[in-house]
């Protein structure tokens, strides 16, 4: 497979992750605010809530209306995870608490870096790959990539917070693309990321070369899953010969 003119990959999950689990991130964060909380059981239902909630993309609002919005969504969130695990009433001003976890979440301190990360950017910076973000996260990428001190590698960010359509909506594809002058079904772009359905099938569906990131090698249950591209880290997709280069 020829090397494409531009890689895209994820975020959250592909290059890096959050420390523990958000349930120990959050139970953290409460402390400060005098609540105890079971990480555990916070992050078991707040990914059940996540799953059920619309996705975060704010098509019909202006930019300056975005930070406002991606506030509220993530609010509503773990206003509901406290409600259902019963700790809401455990907070004299959860406004305060949310206000601080907010925050806490755009700095590096909650996030670590896959080790395969850092190979696997250097490589493909080496060969004179661009690289982009596509990611269905809010504005405060922005202040985690450069936290991480990841920014310098990528040439664009595409949010769904900004563009109105979060994957595997083909709209945001086409805008990440059209960053790079790029058509679709062109085979100039790969796009990789740790969702099947909104990464892999989002890409394959517009046309990108799109490889499924399968970080804990789940099980391939389903006939679209045993045919994906699948990688198990980022470095899968570095040849020997690159990385002897790099070396």
């Amino acid at each position: 497979m020829r090397s494409p003119q531009v890689i895209f990959v994820d975020a959250v999950g592909t290059l890096f992750g959050v420390k523990g689990s958000v349930g120990e991130q959050y139970a953290k964060i409460a402390k400060d605010f005098n609540v105890s909380l079971d990480p555990q059981l916070i992050n078991r239902t707040f990914y059940q809530a996540f799953q059920t909630a619309p996705k975060i993309a704010f098509p019909d609002l202006s930019q300056s209306e975005i930070p406002i919005a991606e506030y509220q969504w993530w609010r509503s969130l773990a206003e509901q995870t406290f409600r259902q695990t019963g700790d809401l009433t455990k907070f004299l001003d959860f406004e305060a608490f949310f206000k601080g976890l907010y925050a806490y979440f755009a700095t590096a301190e909650p996030w670590f870096i896959y080790e395969d990360t850092w190979l696997a950017l250097d490589t493909w910076k080496k060969q004179d790959i661009t690289l982009g973000v596509l990611s269905n996260f809010d504005s405060r990428i922005y202040s985690v990539m450069k936290a991480l001190r990841l920014e310098d590698y990528f040439t664009s960010i595409t949010i769904s917070t900004e563009i109105g359509a979060a994957k595997p909506d083909s709209l945001i594809f086409e805008a990440a693309l059209a960053k790079h002058q790029i058509e679709r079904s062109s085979n100039s772009a790969w796009h990789i990321g740790d969702s099947f359905c909104e990464d892999y099938m989002g890409a394959d569906a517009v046309g990108i070369t799109a490889f499924w990131l399968n970080r804990d090698r789940q099980p391939l249950t389903s006939p679209a899953k045993q045919s994906a591209r699948t990688i198990d880290k980022l470095t899968s997709l570095i040849t020997d010969e690159a990385l002897r280069s790099l070396l």
